[in-house]
């Protein structure tokens, strides 16, 4: 509390105007205050705790010093942006709910606050667009400052170095804050984490800088000497340390600095803000920080779950309930990998999150993780292969988006058996549309020589894993988050017959064809609908998007009336197009209602039940949209008969 009022300090603060006000006692107070709520309502919502208790101190300093939103903060990936959102009107309800259905976001966008000059989620962003920003000022001739906030993961990241090799030809001013933790969500890899720990652990890099000023002062005449003293800093520090990655690109670093200090923010931060040219600040920060719980657990804490707040534990686990999918499958390919040598896994930063950790843990020399690097990730796994290895890609199906370039040109081109398993394959219902997998479908099955397939269930994606390993192509495996369906996995895994679908359920008027999660959908929509209309419906299990069960889809379309496809990805170039395609091609002449997602991005919410509902993909809405595609095709006929 205040010691001055005795009131809470963050209930009043309604924009950035309200945090330059405040006195430098409150701070610390305020910084308190935001780490409780934010433990509080993310044990309660799950969301990126971690990143944003280490930034507290960081974004109040930020606000402070500059003037949101006409100097645009540009967050990378956005998920540290919860501070921020209570720092510019965004309290009350619309955080308690945050990730949830009616309440914020769990990343930053445009349509949200004028305060979110940038929407972002994934990684590697924000320099390059706040690099755009800065050359449209100069352009424009206005004088805003634009502050790229990137964390130290980024650096790994192709697109962040692209943007830093592009700065100085492209503007005279820009503010870049390094906020470095040491992680992304595991623990950082590859050169650039060794090399910004060698500046951190060596402050005589910007001290001598520091200590030439406070000699030639107190000098006579110093004062006057202090411009040469500028000019010869760099090549005095030369003389002791090797000059930085960053001021070989042009830009002047600054740093370390103690993120968790505010008086050294705001001298460094003010300091950039007035210099005239291009700046690094490299400020080091503690994931996690303030709460003892997520600095000791920094990769399970960066995106966690409803948790106790007092202990940081989870809540138990039900009795009977299945495994995740990612967990599955880290487990059996573990398993594969250690019958066979040659099998590798390869990750971008994310071991956890795919299941890889598993296979980290138990055979660590199979194991690769590549650092926020997919295009380098889906390139590695080329080179692998082309020497007789089998590598296993897997990565979340929204950030595979950023390596279709070598899926094409690399992998698919010279049909090398590379083999992608994608997680977060269609809905990742809190986390929204920048982390929905929505769209593999459609940009996998028009390659050449890609496979493409989805379990029904941890059963049959183990077979497919199985199987996956023993075609001599380029395959992709898509699976939804979360917990499994709770299928027994058999002993020893089988190997599906290429292309072939399963039949699930005997019916000759209407087909269901159904893949992933809504196979089980769909067998109880069909128990439904023929109890309510009397007609005999089949269900199909896809398995194969490509290549698909033509021969059956053919057959079973020469004898129903309509086939009705399930698909959790949009409708556009989906597995429903797959359907269509396949008919016309053969001249199949009958009618296909595709259940799918609109031609729209779908918001975050609560989880997937609310957001099928608000779309018209619940059991209700389609019951009756099925049961009317049949009674206007019982018209149609009727009318022809007539």
């Amino acid at each position: 509390m205040s010691e001055t009022s005795g009131k809470r300090i963050l209930p009043s603060i309604e924009g950035p105007d309200d945090v330059k006000a405040l006195k430098p006692a409150e701070l610390p107070l305020l910084a308190q205050e935001i780490r409780e709520l934010l433990i509080a309502v993310t044990s309660i919502n799950g969301g990126h705790i971690g990143p944003n208790l280490g930034v507290v101190e960081l974004t109040i300093a930020l606000h402070r010093v500059f003037n949101s939103p006409k100097d645009p903060l540009v967050f990378d990936v956005a998920h540290q942006g919860y501070v921020h959102k209570l720092l510019t009107g965004r309290q009350g309800e619309g955080f308690s709910k945050i990730r949830k259905s009616g309440g914020y976001s769990g990343f930053l966008c445009q349509s949200e606050s004028d305060h979110d000059s940038y929407g972002a989620g994934h990684a590697g962003t924000a320099l390059s667009a706040a690099l755009g920003m800065a050359t449209a000022r100069d352009l424009n001739g206005t004088d805003e400052n634009v502050v790229a906030i990137i964390g130290d993961a980024s650096l790994t990241c192709g697109i962040t170095m692209e943007a830093l090799n592009n700065i100085v030809p492209s503007t005279g001013k820009l503010i870049v804050i390094l906020n470095d933790n040491e992680w992304s969500i595991a623990r950082n890899v590859g050169a650039i984490p060794k090399f910004l720990a060698e500046l951190i652990t060596n402050p005589l890099y910007n001290r001598l800088h520091q200590d030439l000023q406070s000699f030639l002062k107190k000098i006579p005449r110093g004062d006057s000497l202090i411009q040469i003293g500028e000019k010869i800093g760099k090549e005095f520090k030369d003389l002791f340390v090797p000059s930085s990655l960053f001021e070989q690109l042009g830009l002047r670093y600054l740093g370390p600095i103690d993120g968790h200090d505010f008086d050294l923010l705001h001298k460094y931060l003010n300091f950039a803000k007035t210099s005239p040219e291009s700046i690094i600040l490299h400020i080091v920060t503690e994931k996690g920080h303030g709460y003892d719980v997520a600095v000791s657990q920094p990769e399970r804490f960066h995106g966690v779950g409803p948790f106790d707040p007092k202990t940081g534990k989870g809540p138990p686990s039900k009795a009977n309930t299945p495994p995740s999918y990612q967990n599955v499958f880290g487990e059996h390919l573990t398993r594969m990998a250690r019958r066979d040598p040659d099998i590798v896994g390869i990750t971008a930063a994310m071991p956890s999150g795919t299941g890889l950790n598993i296979l980290k843990k138990k055979l660590p020399k199979q194991f690769f993780d590549v650092g926020i690097a997919e295009e380098h990730a889906v390139l590695f796994a080329a080179g692998l292969a082309s020497k007789g290895k089998k590598p296993v890609v897997a990565i979340y199906s929204t950030f595979l988006q950023r390596a279709y370039d070598p899926i094409i040109h690399d992998v698919c081109l010279q049909n090398l058996p590379v083999k992608f398993c994608l997680d977060r394959a269609g809905l990742s219902p809190n986390d929204g549309p920048t982390h929905h997998g929505m769209f593999d479908l459609a940009y996998l099955r028009c390659v050449p020589n890609a496979v493409v397939m989805q379990p029904k269930d941890e059963d049959e994606q183990v077979d497919m894993l199985h199987t996956a390993l023993h075609i001599p192509q380029p395959v992709f495996i898509r699976w939804p988050r979360g917990t499994a369906v709770g299928t027994p996995i058999k002993e020893k895994p089988v190997s599906l017959p290429m292309g072939k679908a399963e039949i699930l359920r005997e019916g000759n008027e209407i087909q269901f064809w159904a893949l992933g999660p809504w196979v089980e959908d769909s067998l109880r929509l069909a128990s439904i609908l023929e109890e309510n209309c009397g007609r005999s419906i089949g269900v199909v299990n896809a398995r194969f998007v490509k290549p698909m069960d033509e021969e059956l889809l053919c057959r079973q379309g020469k004898r129903a009336s309509l086939i009705v496809t399930f698909e959790d990805h949009v409708l556009q170039g989906g597995f429903g197009s797959t359907v269509l395609e396949c008919l016309n091609r053969h001249r199949i002449s009958l009618a296909v209602e595709r259940i799918g997602w609109p031609d729209q991005f779908i918001d975050h919410g609560s989880g997937v039940p609310e957001l099928r509902k608000l779309n018209g993909l619940d059991d209700a809405s389609l019951i009756d949209r099925i049961q009317a595609k049949i009674l206007a095709l019982d018209k149609k006929r009727l009318k022809v008969k007539g």
